[in-house]
């Protein structure tokens, strides 16, 4: 049957069986962001994000989010490229590992980077510096999260693409750094964007593993979440307001994918 003669048939409408289980299903995801949106005090918005706990707050998760996504496409892209393009033993296993983080407990993750980096850890206790309870260190639980969501993206555009274009390259005497560089990245670039969008979300709400490993110091490690979880038991308005901040930004990010993910 042709795709017209398919686009003409009715199917009837939709059972109720599975109509009511999605409406409450956007209920679920819809109504507290908008009742957040609703009940955030507009009047004093700017005087909170005037104050100098949030402007701190504000400047260290500004910084870490995009250091963050700076360290994720310098170590994240080569290796997409190596889980996408060479063929070695043992991929599947390393494909796994960097995949545990995002099924692994933030809090989870903070206390494995404790045992590795911490002061007495197995790395940590030879390193002539202090990771832990420092900007650094909320940088380095930041990238452990978001490193997969950037591979991931990174390496589904290279798979999308294919091998043939580095076959051509090869046939003209490129080697596969050139290949690399004048081929590859160009590709993947839309992929690097999406990865680099979402790596940038995910650092924005990060919260277990920064407190377990960097600590919750105001003015060194205090991010936004962090702040937000302080003031939400002493003050709830600023905390609703402060939320509705991540909650602009995560939209922002939503916005800029439109064209990957949510009109497919």
């Amino acid at each position: 049957m042709s795709t017209a003669r398919l686009g003409s048939v009715r199917l009837g409408r939709a059972p109720l069986l599975l109509v009511v289980p999605a409406v409450c299903g956007v209920a679920l995801l819809v109504v507290p962001l908008l009742t957040l949106v609703l009940d955030t005090p507009w009047r004093t918005l700017p005087e909170h994000l005037g104050s100098e706990p949030v402007r701190q707050a504000l400047g260290i998760t500004a910084v870490s989010s995009l250091l963050t996504v700076a360290v994720c496409v310098v170590i994240g892209t080569p290796l997409a490229w190596l889980l996408a393009c060479v063929d070695f033993r043992g991929r599947r296993v390393v494909r796994s590992l960097v995949l545990v983080p995002l099924v692994l407990p933030p809090v989870v993750a903070g206390v494995a980077l404790v045992t590795a980096l911490g002061r007495s850890g197995l790395v940590g206790q030879h390193l002539p510096f202090s990771v832990p309870y420092t900007t650094a260190g909320v940088v380095l639980a930041h990238t452990f999260v978001s490193l997969p969501f950037y591979v991931l993206a990174v390496e589904g555009a290279l798979r999308t693409r294919g091998a043939a274009y580095d076959v051509v390259a090869a046939t003209l005497g490129a080697d596969r750094w050139t290949t690399f560089r004048r081929v590859t990245l160009p590709l993947a670039l839309p992929g690097i964007l999406a990865g680099s969008a979402l790596a940038w979300a995910r650092s924005l709400g990060e919260f277990g593993a920064t407190i377990t490993f960097a600590g919750n110091y105001p003015g060194s490690t205090q991010t936004m979440p962090s702040l937000i979880y302080v003031a939400l038991g002493s003050d709830p308005m600023v905390a609703r307001t402060l939320s509705l901040i991540l909650l602009v930004l995560s939209v922002a990010v939503l916005v800029l994918l439109r064209e990957r993910w949510a009109t497919r």
